[in-house]
């Protein structure tokens, strides 16, 4: 744990909201993350006792921070340092689409392992089901 106050891109990452910083900067800087009613970007410092609202894949997360961490740790380390707030529904909602749901992809016998950006075009087109404009309901 470490000082007052963290990056609000950083302290996504850190806590494994995102497995990337860059996708937690992305995610700031389309606007798909709130501290209270408020758009924060990359760089705003996020506190104890502060709630944020992310939009990931189209979902609806909320968190509580309840401590600042600025390195990535483990998955249990990190669940000490938020409150999950999501609603019943968006969870339901989430837990519908990624468990069990979608059937794995299907290649050709003998094309082997998707390369880097066949794998970044494929995740490009499952995310882009969801509108860009669909952060959050006003």
């Amino acid at each position: 744990m470490s000082g007052e106050k963290v990056r609000v891109d950083k302290w996504l990452w850190s806590i494994r909201v995102f497995k990337s910083r860059s996708l937690a900067t992305d995610v700031c800087k389309s606007g798909g993350v709130r501290a209270g009613e408020k758009v924060v970007k990359p760089s705003y410092l996020v506190g104890i006792g502060e709630t944020l609202t992310v939009k990931k894949n189209g979902f609806q997360m909320v968190y509580k921070v309840k401590g600042l961490i600025s390195k990535r740790v483990s998955a249990t380390l990190a669940a000490e340092c938020y409150e999950n707030l999501t609603s019943e529904e968006e969870l339901n909602k989430f837990n519908a689409w990624f468990i069990g749901k979608a059937r794995p992809e299907i290649r050709e016998k003998g094309l082997g392992r998707p390369t880097k950006r066949e794998r970044r075009e494929i995740d490009d087109f499952k995310i882009g089901q969801y509108e860009e404009d669909d952060f959050f309901e006003e």
